[in-house]
């Protein structure tokens, strides 16, 4: 049931995304996190805008450390406002999320699955670079400080 559920997460994403594949930029991203305390790298989609300023950024992050692998995979909606006459536009958004948890202890490997959500703000400068702090609730981490680079 729970993999059907992240399929299904899964798929909902991909339909969600434009037809246009020129409208679309990927990127790298990587960071720390907390609760659990790993590093993290992914990948990220930035859709054209869904409404005024507002894009679509799906994520994927893959955690390591704390005795445990994270996966996670957000739905993150991100409001861009640009700084006047500057490179740097400000960053804030969220959205729902999907982790899968792998803990590595002397109990024996456990996996569980859970829903998230994030909270995030941040700066982007117009060439690509990017840095992002995020806020979890549920079973997301706790706290996130990211920096990554989407290919324009």
């Amino acid at each position: 049931m729970r993999r059907f559920f992240l399929i299904l997460i899964v798929v909902c994403a991909g339909m969600a995304w434009p037809a246009e594949a020129a409208a679309q930029k990927v990127g790298v991203r990587g960071g720390v996190s907390a609760d659990p305390d790993q590093f993290y790298v992914g990948l990220h989609l930035v859709t054209k805008p869904v409404f005024d300023r507002v894009e679509f950024r799906p994520n994927v992050e893959l955690g390591i450390g704390d005795n445990a692998t994270l996966i996670a995979l957000n739905g993150e909606f991100v409001y861009r406002r640009q700084i006047n006459k500057q490179p740097w536009s400000l960053l804030a958004g969220g959205g729902p999320g999907a982790v899968i948890r792998r803990r590595d202890g002397s109990g024996g490997d456990r996996t569980d699955t859970g829903g998230g959500l994030n909270v995030l703000i941040g700066a982007e400068h117009a060439g690509g670079f990017f840095t992002e702090l995020k806020v979890g609730l549920i079973d997301s981490p706790s706290v996130k400080f990211g920096v990554g680079f989407t290919f324009r």
